[in-house]
């Protein structure tokens, strides 16, 4: 069933997540790092120049090259205040993406109650690879990287999220669970299913295209953007700051939502409303921190 937040949670975790978001921005100036916003996030801020109001994420993405080299930046800069989570660092973890987490705070999806790693309050990071120009290659690479990140998460999470209460969303529930343990059985290896998907996503590395991807969303082709639609980049207001976003974020996000500014219905506002959630010592510096800058 589906939880809402209390608004004092809510405003507190966004307020944390927020303070998280201003350390990215400075290491992205410090180290000339380019990233922009797409998603929950770009419609946040088109929409209510700041987070959608029951949202309780930020989504940033990162050319290859910027996101290799973000990581090193937070190991190197906040060593004591963050924690960078990724399939490289922890075997257990079922996605493509990194989250530079809070340390010293929890943050654990009813999904992933399970997991063998540590999950804390975080600002969510995502890779984007070249994608070849002719579409029958971009297709076999969209489906290579998209069908092994599945295979990853099933791999990983015995019950993944299932949307729906009918038979048909029970019957894919106990398909998943079933494909987890025949793939633990097998002992098939999570990190050769993760490096097959990392080998498809970055196929094209170092080659000249003309498109940008991340192809392991729920749609594989959500999130491709021409380079003339993504530069130069623009900014738009986000709470006290400004992010970047692609140029034409406009036709980006028609590819997930068609209609994307105007309010969805109350039953349709979800959000990641967590298993366990704490904020620790953590929230008063970090957003003390954040605040003084």
């Amino acid at each position: 069933m589906y939880k809402e937040y209390d608004q004092e949670t809510l405003k507190k975790l966004q307020k944390t997540e927020l303070g998280i978001l201003k350390d990215f921005l400075r290491l992205c100036e410090k180290y000339h790092l380019t990233y922009f916003s797409f998603a929950g996030t770009a419609i946040g801020a088109l929409r209510h120049k700041g987070f959608i109001p029951w949202d309780d994420d930020i989504d940033v993405c990162m050319p290859r090259k910027d996101y290799v080299k973000l990581q090193k930046a937070v190991r190197k800069e906040f060593p004591d205040r963050y924690q960078m989570m990724n399939a490289e660092v922890c075997e257990a973890y079922p996605l493509t993406t990194t989250r530079m987490m809070l340390k010293g705070t929890k943050f654990r999806e009813e999904a992933f109650k399970d997991l063998d790693c540590e999950l804390g309050i975080f600002l969510d990071i995502y890779p984007f690879d070249p994608v070849p120009d002719d579409e029958r290659a971009y297709k076999r690479q969209a489906f290579e990287a998209w069908f092994y990140s599945k295979l990853l998460i099933l791999r990983c999470i015995p019950e993944p999220v299932i949307m729906g209460n009918g038979w048909k969303a029970a019957v894919m529930r106990l398909i998943c669970k079933g494909a987890h343990y025949m793939m633990k059985g097998l002992g098939i290896s999570r990190r050769r299913l993760y490096r097959r998907c990392k080998r498809a996503m970055t196929r094209y590395q170092g080659q000249e295209t003309k498109r940008l991807s991340y192809l392991c969303d729920t749609n594989r082709f959500w999130n491709t953007i021409a380079l003339e639609d993504l530069y130069p980049l623009r900014q738009e207001p986000f709470e006290d700051v400004y992010l970047n976003f692609p140029r034409n974020i406009e036709k980006m996000l028609s590819q997930m939502w068609p209609d994307f500014m105007t309010l969805p219905p109350v039953d349709k506002r979800k959000n990641h409303y967590p298993y366990a959630l704490e904020f620790g010592e953590a929230f008063e510096t970090n957003t003390e921190m954040a605040g003084g800058q």
